[in-house]
Order: structure tokens, then C-alpha cells, then sequence
């Protein structure tokens, strides 16, 4: 057979024997770089259902409710509602005690996350170095976090009942106290319940933001003889930035969400001290039937979480760009 190039349809190239193969066609190379590049895309499709099953779908139904007029009458045939447009915004914002609520709701879950947050630090760093019995005084801290909210409610409606546990313990020692669950000492009830159950949370992951930090950087500071205080400023504190400020956003935006704890503890309904968004947004619901009403309320409650929420994604966003320009 001679060496002579055959002559080859235009889709397909025939080099000669033992010549290297020509290039590919340019529609087969960019269709093989298309399915590369979609590949990733078929990964995220079971993620991305269930999030369109757990999270679009009631955020869109929730939207179409706010807009309609509906109550236990109107409930069974919910689409065919009288559709009021803003008209349970407004009715929310003006006639409800809703703007009362987010005040209380934010402050509530403010004061708690910044008072458990050096409570939280000092537990870790009472806990970082070893010592005998380190293991079992950890584990002792985990005990309000894990324990469930219904429980430590429960446990704690029954210390502060007129008469219990608290009412004894600064009886003894001359303070005599009012009503811990109703009037204004529930507010601060609430406070003292929440930081107790969620101090462990800091403690948790300032320990592990503890484990970052650089041992040389503790030996020579040792041997320059930094003490205990400049250590903690200007060496552990900078490495805990980024885990203080993750747990200040998610500790207060667990609080602002609390329902179980204050349901539990105050019953409904709630004194109006103490009348958490979330707690209105059931009462509406679930014993007035203003499902419409209740479903605004939801939404502008999603709106309060979603500042904090856009601010922290902000910052780390920052963060990330700073570290690139390094």
C-alpha cells in the first residue's frame, strides 16, 4: 500500500501512518468543555431541591397568605381568600402590638449574646491549659447547652415559682425579690434563663479558636515576660476575632428566635414584657386565627433576621478580600 494521503469525509482528519493526529474539531473540544463545566452544576441538584422544597416553597406561600385576608373561615378554601395586599402589613405595623414585640425581641436577644459572650471566653480560657480533671469540668460546661430548651424551661418556671428555689436563695441572704414570671422581673428573667443555656455556645467556639493560636507566639511572649493581660490582648484576642464575632451573629439571631424557651417558661399568653415576636407570631396564629396576619408578621421577623445575617456575610466577605490583597 502506498503512502499517499487517502482522501477522508470533512468530519474526520486520517493522518499518515506514524503521524501524530490532527487536532480535534473545534464542536467536539467546545461541547467536551461544556459538559466539563456543567458537571459541578448535576452535583448541587439534590441540594438544591431540597432547598427549593424546605425553604422557596413556604417563603412563597407564606408571601401569598400575608396578601390575603384569611382566618378559621376562610382556611379551608385558603386560595380563594379576599386578597388585601399590604393590608396585613399595615394592619401589623399600625393596630398589633408587633413593633412592640421586635423591640423587646432584639434588645432581649442583644443584651444576652453580649453578656455570654466574656462569660463563654473566660470558660475557655479557664480550660485551655491541662490540668486533673479538665475533661469532667468540660463536660460539666456542655450541660446547659445540650439539655433541650423545653426542659431547662420547665426547670427553671419551677425555681422561680413565688416561693421556690430562687425566692429561698436570696430570701436567705435578706433580698426579697417580686414576681419572677410576670410583670417587669420576667424580662429580665428571660435574660438571665437565655444566657445560662447558651453560654456554653462561646465557650465552644472560642476553645476552638483557642487552638489556633501559634505556641511560639505564647513562648515568646513568656520570655519577653508579657503578663497575663497583654497576652490576652494583644495575642489571644486578635486570633479569636473571627470566632467571637461568627458567635455574637449566631447567638443573637438563635435568640431572636427563640420560641420554646419563653413558651415554656411564661406560658401563653406572655406578659407583654416578655412578648417575644416569635411567641406573638403563634398567639396570632394559632389562638386569634389571623393566619394572614401571623404570616406578615413571619415575614417582616424574616426581614429583622436577615440585617444581622447580611451584615456578617458582609464582613467576612471583607475579611476574604483583604486576605487576597496580602
Amino acid at each position: 500500500m502506498s503512502n499517499q494521503t487517502l482522501t477522508a469525509p470533512k468530519s474526520t482528519v486520517v493522518a499518515p501512518t506514524g503521524a501524530p493526529a490532527g487536532p480535534a474539531p473545534a464542536g467536539g473540544r467546545r461541547r467536551r468543555t461544556l459538559e466539563r463545566r456543567s458537571r459541578p452544576l448535576w452535583m448541587l441538584l439534590p441540594g438544591g431541591i431540597l432547598m427549593l422544597v424546605i425553604i422557596v416553597v413556604p417563603l412563597i406561600v407564606a408571601v401569598v397568605m400575608s396578601t390575603l385576608d384569611l382566618d378559621q373561615y376562610t382556611l379551608q378554601s385558603w386560595l380563594q381568600a379576599p386578597f388585601i395586599g399590604l393590608g396585613n402589613y399595615i394592619e401589623a405595623v399600625t393596630a398589633s402590638p408587633l413593633l412592640r414585640s421586635i423591640g423587646i425581641s432584639v434588645s432581649f436577644a442583644l443584651i444576652a449574646a453580649v453578656v455570654t459572650m466574656p462569660i463563654g471566653l473566660a470558660a475557655a480560657l479557664a480550660t485551655q491549659n491541662r490540668f486533673r480533671g479538665r475533661a469532667l469540668v468540660r463536660s460539666l460546661f456542655l450541660i446547659p447547652y445540650v439539655l433541650p430548651a423545653f426542659v431547662v424551661g420547665t426547670l427553671w418556671r419551677t425555681m422561680l415559682q413565688p416561693g421556690g428555689v430562687v425566692d429561698s436563695m436570696l430570701g436567705a441572704v435578706g433580698i426579697h425579690s417580686g414576681l419572677w414570671l410576670n410583670g417587669p422581673l420576667s424580662y429580665w428573667s428571660l435574660i438571665i434563663v437565655q444566657i445560662w443555656t447558651s453560654w456554653p455556645f462561646f465557650y465552644l467556639l472560642v476553645l476552638a479558636g483557642l487552638q489556633a493560636v501559634d505556641h511560639e507566639v505564647h513562648e515568646a511572649a513568656a520570655i519577653d515576660g508579657a503578663t497575663w493581660w497583654i497576652k490576652l490582648r494583644y495575642i489571644v484576642l486578635p486570633y479569636l476575632r473571627g470566632p467571637i464575632f461568627l458567635a455574637l451573629i449566631i447567638a443573637f439571631l438563635h435568640n431572636i428566635n427563640a420560641f420554646t424557651l419563653p413558651f415554656v417558661l411564661f406560658g401563653v399568653p406572655a406578659p407583654q414584657d416578655v412578648d417575644v415576636l416569635p411567641v406573638l407570631t403563634y398567639v396570632t396564629s394559632f389562638q386569634s386565627f389571623r393566619f394572614g396576619l401571623s404570616a406578615a408578621m413571619a415575614i417582616c421577623s424574616l426581614v429583622l433576621i436577615a440585617i444581622p445575617l447580611f451584615v456578617y456575610l458582609r464582613a467576612v466577605k471583607l475579611d476574604s478580600g483583604e486576605e487576597e490583597q496580602r
